[in-house]
Parts: C-alpha cells; structure tokens; sequence
C-alpha cells in the first residue's frame, strides 16, 4: 500500500475514537471494534491497489485522494464491505460506506 504519516494515523485514531470504537494496534493498520463490529483500518497518504480479501474494512487518506481510492476500490470489486474516511484539517467526511440493512416501513 501507499505511504503515511504519523499525522494521519493519529487522525484515523481520532476519528475512530470519537465514534465509540476502541482502537487496537500499532502503525498504520489498526482495529477498530465496537459490539459485534470490528473493522480493519488502514490509513494511506496516497492511492493505493486494495487489499483482494477481507472482512469489513475502512481506508483513510487525505481529501484530494479519497477520490481516487474510490475509483480503484470499485474497479476492483474486492469481496469484503468497505469505507472511506477522508480528513483534513482534523475534520472528517465518510465518501463511502458499506451497505447496511435494507430499510423496510
């Protein structure tokens, strides 16, 4: 995968953190769980090819490449739920989230 900073694992952390998961591990993957729910971060300063497999899995980069890495994760179609956190400036933006549950009325 691409390059990071400290920076930016330390936002991912944050981020994380305020949204009522606890972070486990070190560098620049992690786990975030919350119930049931444990998710693989990995935070990258630039885009990078996907991992092909895994389980629910969140990316986070910077805002100018958050496009980018989407472009590539839907090219690739890997066979696990994904996300996309993009911060800057410590504030943060979900460009996309897995699916959830279909809504019924």
């Amino acid at each position: 995968m691409g390059t990071v900073n400290t920076q930016l694992v330390e936002e991912a952390r944050e981020v994380f953190t305020r949204l009522g998961y606890t972070v486990s591990g070190d560098g620049t993957e992690f786990t975030a769980e919350r119930g049931w729910k444990a998710v693989r971060v990995t935070t990258l300063t630039e885009p990078a090819e996907p991992p092909k497999s895994g389980g629910l899995h969140c990316f986070v980069t910077r805002q100018p490449d958050a496009r980018e890495l989407r472009r590539r994760l839907s090219r690739s179609d890997p066979d696990y739920d994904w996300a996309i956190i993009s911060v800057e400036n410590n504030d943060y933006e979900v460009i996309r989230a897995p699916p959830g549950p279909a809504a019924t009325a």
